[in-house]
């Protein structure tokens, strides 16, 4: 599945991959923090999209961030 992570603050988007184990990714992501090379993040929300591709449906699975208020975060 196709998955996002975006700063909640400023709907950009800091990442775009592939997953095939998205129960486990939520999981992970739900901890104490995400960590970029930019920066410390913590889990906000998510969203499960699902569009129309080439008469296909797919899904897209979207992890909101919120930059972490215990370090420096900089984009």
């Amino acid at each position: 599945m196709n998955v996002i992570f975006v700063i909640t603050a400023t709907g950009e988007e800091v990442l775009e991959m592939v997953s095939n184990d998205v129960a486990g990714l939520l999981a992970a992501v739900q901890g104490e923090n995400v960590t970029f090379p930019f920066g410390n993040f913590k889990y906000d929300f998510h969203t499960l999209d699902h569009y129309l591709e080439d008469s296909v449906y797919r899904q897209e699975l979207v992890i909101y961030l919120k930059a972490d208020s215990n370090g420096i975060t900089s984009l």
